[in-house]
């Protein structure tokens, strides 16, 4: 028997105001459901972040829909958790509700388990900081019915694990429940496998299908898991997706021309143009004629970047007519003007981009929803 493990596709996700970026996610989305059926996989776990907002465009609905009748048509099912990206701070019904309703797939996010082809799978949609002391007793009952099941029992969550990553980390390993073979991880977004000695099996991340803004530019792959469970111990086997290429290359006033030919020549044969990050050390005394030679590789690439870096100046960045990182400029504004990182976080990350799209609902619930965060860290600080 083989699953496969797929999470963080971010389904409509449009990165530099671009349709084919956008594209780039559906395409990658498809070729991991197309290779799933290719395979006779049995079952899909989609691990959260199925969307990349609550409130999807009509287009990356119906890309989800589709790839889940397909799956249906082969007689392979599926099972979802809600990630971050999925969930309403208004706590409206998830759009993903559609497809359990219709039955094209199955909703296992509220720790329920179901048992399927004499496999228990559990799942846990994803919880903010706030709220994870809640997992304790909930961890406990499922653990439990774990226990007595006989055959494999996967564990499907989107969280970060401290040993993993120590800045996303929101539990630790040992917080986990013990008693599953497989667990099947959502929410960051590189590649992990590991084995831990007080686990009943393999904890995997098969990170994002496609890079998204918080990664940065870089050459990487991307993938997803086929995990073999025909046997006692499960055999995870990353599969790796088509994605287009990305590359971050240094360089220098002095090499700079050198290095655009070679590189222009090494991306001609690409199938798909690449997404391309210059950075370029010693003083630029005219930026004209850095644009002259980055012009080079304008109609070989998607999108081509520079950023001088310097002792005097290591923040600036160039895109032809826009900023590498739009984030991060706005997040040091932000943090100047607020004067707080965590505010800034909350500014850029949450609350602007629900602004953006006219959910003023939804802003108002976040604001209200930070406002008692805010409140709670005050009532809890100890004044010695």
């Amino acid at each position: 028997m083989i699953f496969s493990h797929i999470s963080d596709i971010h389904l409509g996700f449009v990165q530099y105001h671009s349709e084919e970026r956008e594209n780039d996610v559906y395409t990658a989305f498809d070729e991991a459901i197309d290779t799933s059926i290719k395979d006779h996989v049995d079952f899909v776990i989609m691990a959260g972040d199925l969307f990349h907002v609550p409130n999807p465009s009509g287009k990356a609905i119906v890309v989800l829909a589709n790839a889940l009748k397909r799956l249906k048509k082969n007689n392979v099912e599926s099972f979802f958790i809600l990630g971050e990206h999925d969930i309403s701070r208004i706590r409206a019904t998830p759009v993903s509700w559609v497809y359990h309703n219709l039955e094209f797939s199955r909703y296992i996010g509220n720790g329920k388990p179901v048992t399927y082809k004499d496999v228990l799978i559990a799942g846990f949609d994803k919880r903010r900081k706030t709220e994870i002391e809640s997992f304790e007793n909930d961890f406990a009952q499922v653990d439990a019915e774990a226990k007595r099941h006989q055959g494999h029992k996967i564990l499907v969550l989107h969280q970060g694990i401290a040993e993993i990553n120590k800045f996303a980390g929101e539990l630790n390993s040992t917080d986990l429940p013990k008693n599953f073979t497989y667990y099947a991880m959502g929410h960051l977004h590189e590649q992990e496998l590991k084995h831990f000695s007080h686990l009943g099996g393999p904890l995997a991340y098969p990170g994002s299908i496609e890079l998204t803004s918080s990664e940065g530019i870089k050459e990487t792959q991307k993938g997803f898991y086929q995990v073999d469970i025909s046997q006692s111990e499960p055999h995870p086997t990353w599969i790796k997706l088509d994605t287009r290429p990305q590359f971050s290359i240094k360089t220098s006033m002095n090499d700079i021309s050198n290095d655009i030919n070679t590189l222009a020549e090494k991306i001609k044969s690409l199938a798909r143009k690449p997404v391309i990050e210059l950075k370029i050390t010693g003083d630029i005394l005219e930026p004209a004629l850095v644009q002259a030679q980055i012009s080079k590789l304008t109609e070989l690439t998607l999108r081509c970047f520079w950023k001088h870096i310097s002792k005097e100046q290591s923040n600036g960045s160039v895109f032809l007519d826009k900023p590498l990182k739009i984030e991060e400029e706005m997040h040091r504004i932000a943090k100047e003007i607020l004067g707080s990182s965590d505010m800034a976080n909350f500014a850029i990350n949450e609350l602007l981009p629900l602004l953006s799209k006219g959910n003023t609902d939804e802003a108002s619930q976040a604001v209200v929803d930070n406002f008692e965060r805010f409140k709670k860290g005050v009532k809890n600080v100890t004044v010695s």
